[in-house]
């Protein structure tokens, strides 16, 4: 499946992408705040884009004029969740590279998969999640219409091997449509 916005193509992960992958996520602004070690080569890019990035729901952030890999974009089932997440309810998770902050294109992004999963997958509510300290990732959910639920504290975060504060928002599918219809 592809999804598209203004500026973006939200696609699935090719293994043809591991070295634009590789240029983004090596980059110790980007991983560590999100939770996931810097990858240290291609190969270990490639290796994520086969064992992580390739399940279903999640996809490539892509720049319309050149189709690049420049972040990741996806919905997380109940069973993967870092929240416990009703049936049908769903997590959303991002990055995009460090040349590409402050641009607005991981809200855009994020909104088209609010659209995906609210219209096409009748989803009743969407969570979020992000770091103590991650502040970029909070103002991208604050954009998008997140409403801040919980904190939990001294989470392990397994993949960096060190203990942490998640700050979780949600959004509802009423909150969505009210967003998005209720000015009409």
């Amino acid at each position: 499946m592809i999804l598209e916005t203004e500026r973006l193509i939200l696609r699935p992960w090719d293994e043809n992408d591991a070295e634009s992958l590789f240029k983004y996520a090596s980059s110790p602004d980007v991983g560590p705040a999100a939770g996931w070690p810097v990858h240290e080569s291609v190969s270990d890019s490639l290796e994520i884009i086969r064992s992580v990035l390739s399940v279903s729901g999640t996809f490539a952030v892509c720049l319309k004029d050149d189709n690049e890999a420049v972040g990741s974009i996806g919905l997380i089932s109940p069973a993967q969740s870092h929240v416990s997440v009703g049936d049908d309810e769903l997590e959303i998770g991002y990055w995009i590279g460090v040349p590409f902050w402050g641009r607005g294109l991981i809200p855009e992004a994020v909104r088209r998969l609010q659209e995906y999963a609210f219209s096409e997958l009748d989803c009743s509510a969407l969570w979020c999640g992000y770091y103590e300290g991650n502040e970029k990732s909070r103002r991208c959910q604050e954009k998008c219409g997140f409403i801040y639920h919980h904190t939990e504290k001294d989470v392990p975060c397994i993949l960096m091997g060190d203990i942490r504060t998640e700050h979780f928002t949600r959004m509802t599918k009423e909150m969505w449509m009210e967003m998005n219809y209720g000015r009409e």
